[in-house]
C-alpha cells in the first residue's frame, strides 16, 4: 500500500487521488511533496551527514539549504556529526538521519514505514517530537506500524488492512491499545 500511496508503484485496480486530482497525472508534481521513513535509511554511507542532505536538497530544490540542512540536524539532534561520514554512525543515528532527509524539503505528505526500527529511548522521543511538530503544521502523515501505543499516540485515524484490504477504519478518539489490540486479533486473526 505505501508503495503505490508514494507513487513507486501502480495500483492493480483503481485510482489514487490526491487532492482530487488522479496521481497518475500529477506523478511529477506531487513525487516531490513526499517524504518517506522506511527500513531503508536512502542514505549513502561513504558521505558524511552534511552532504547527504545537501545531494537530497539539491534535488528537491530546497530554498535556503544550508540553514535548512542545520535547522533539521539539529531537530534529529544530530548537529554534533554534522561532517562525519555516515557509515560511522549506529543505526539509531543512521535513523535519525533519515527522518531528516524526510522532512528536509518539508514535505506535505510523509509516509512512515516502520520507523521505530532501531531507534533507542532517544531517539524516539527525538521522532515523536518531529512528528508531533509536522502533525501540527496540516500536513499528511501515514505511518504503519505494529507499536500500538506509538502509533495511537500519535494519529487521530487508524486502520487495518488484511490481504491488501482495508478491513477496519476509525478515529483514534477513545480507542486504548489494549482495545486496538483486541480489534486487530478479530480483524486479522490471532495475532499479538
Amino acid at each position: 500500500m505505501l508503495k503505490i500511496l508514494s507513487l513507486l508503484i501502480k495500483p492493480s485496480s483503481g485510482k489514487l487521488l490526491i487532492d482530487g486530482a488522479a496521481a497518475g497525472d500529477l506523478n511529477r508534481k506531487i513525487k516531490g511533496k513526499i517524504g518517506v521513513i522506511s527500513h531503508n535509511t536512502f542514505l549513502y554511507d561513504n558521505l558524511s551527514a552534511y552532504e547527504n542532505l545537501q545531494f537530497y536538497g539539491k534535488l528537491y530544490q530546497v530554498a535556503h539549504l544550508k540553514s535548512r540542512i542545520q535547522e533539521v540536524l539539529s531537530q534529529v539532534g544530530l548537529n554534533y556529526v554534522l561532517h562525519d561520514p555516515v557509515r560511522t554512525f549506529s543505526r539509531g543515528m543512521q535513523q535519525r538521519l533519515s527522518i531528516a532527509r524526510a522532512i528536509l524539503h518539508e514535505p506535505a505528505i510523509l509516509f512512515l514505514d516502520e520507523p521505530y526500527t532501531g531507534l533507542d529511548q532517544n531517539a524516539i522521543e527525538i521522532l515523536n517530537s518531529v512528528l508531533t511538530r509536522l502533525t501540527d503544521s496540516n500536513r499528511t502523515i501515514f505511518m504503519v506500524t505494529h507499536n500500538y501505543e506509538q502509533g495511537l499516540e500519535l494519529s487521530n485515524r487508524v486502520l487495518i488492512l488484511v490481504k491488501g484490504r482495508i478491513a477496519y477504519a476509525t478515529k483514534t478518539e477513545g480507542i486504548t491499545s489494549e482495545g486496538f489490540k483486541k480489534l486487530y486479533r478479530q480483524h486479522v486473526g490471532g495475532g499479538q
